[in-house]
């Protein structure tokens, strides 16, 4: 794989949102975006350099083994581009490891850049179908190039995305215990088959979760967030869930979930007069429980912003 001299390409600047997925019931196939982002600004370069500022910035500088820098380089070279060298500003405000889609947008991010530095000429929904492609599943993915909450599925490498603005009133609290994990252990205690009351129950469930966000049905988001499939042989190694999931219903709490694989926790508030009793019942359920955070967000309603 050759590298490129620096070029005359402009630089590139991406905004990508964290995002929840699953939502509970919506198991690799639900998520949402809300209001903290990554955001990088790339530009032709002599060498590969990263400047990174906000949350774990010293992992974020790392050029080895950089999750963006590596598929950068691999699209380009599977495409036979050569690699464009670049030097990238990085403001990251997605925790890394806590189940809030920095995967998806690292790797979306990675995807932009290459088909802009290597002249690929792909649609917005071809560097959507890459991404999914490299995430294993499309969920997180089509949230952060969207925004807004999404239903996706993947039909071999066509992506599939049904998408709707999320109640403007609703407002998410993320919280964040100090220790992340890592994606591969919370899919290791899943079991490989699901009994079919199991099945159905989640059915059920994610069909008014879809409706509940496009309908902005707040009554129904308790019972829309149940979970069979993941959230019970999750909850041992994502000790925040038990503690918090009894609180949906309570104290202008819609619906409480895993955000995507752990272990953070989503709770989605009725509105902004929610937000402190909200957060006050969390602290309470919480009392003792070493080192956690409580991010309040807002869903985020716009798609990624790409701009050159």
């Amino acid at each position: 794989m050759s590298h490129a001299s620096p070029v005359t390409a402009a630089p590139m600047r991406l905004r990508l949102p964290a995002t929840s997925a699953n939502l509970g019931p919506g198991f690799d196939a639900a998520a949402v975006a809300f209001n903290r982002y990554l955001e990088i600004e790339a530009e032709p370069a002599t060498e590969f350099s990263i400047h990174a500022t906000g949350r774990d910035a010293e992992r974020c500088s790392q050029i080895k083994d950089n999750l963006i820098l590596e598929v950068y380089k691999r699209i380009l070279g599977r495409n036979d581009r050569p690699v464009v060298v670049l030097a990238l500003k990085m403001d990251n405000g997605i925790p890394l490891g806590m189940g809030l889609g920095s995967s998806a947008a690292g790797r979306l991010a990675a995807v932009a850049l290459a088909n802009h530095f290597g002249e690929l000429g792909w649609s917005s929904a071809r560097v959507l179908e890459e991404a999914c492609l490299l995430e294993g599943h499309p969920d997180n993915a089509a949230a952060c190039w969207l925004g807004g909450f999404v239903i996706a599925s993947c039909e071999g490498r066509a992506v599939h995305v049904v998408r709707v603005t999320p109640p403007a009133g609703w407002r998410p609290i993320v919280v964040v215990p100090e220790k992340p994990l890592a994606t591969t252990k919370a899919r290791d205690v899943l079991p490989s088959t699901y009994s079919r009351e199991d099945v159905v129950a989640n059915l059920q469930s994610v069909g008014l979760l879809g409706l509940a966000f496009a309908q902005g049905r707040g009554d129904l988001l308790r019972t829309a967030m149940r979970d069979r499939i993941h959230q019970p042989y999750r909850a041992p190694i994502c000790p925040l869930l038990e503690r918090l999931l009894p609180l949906a219903g309570h104290d202008g709490i819609l619906g409480v979930a895993l955000s995507g694989a752990g272990p953070s926790v989503l709770v989605v508030a009725a509105d902004d007069a929610s937000m402190e009793p909200a957060s006050a019942a969390i602290h309470r359920a919480l009392a003792g429980f070493p080192g956690y955070e409580l991010l309040a967000c807002r869903f985020e309603r716009r798609c990624a912003t790409r701009a050159m």
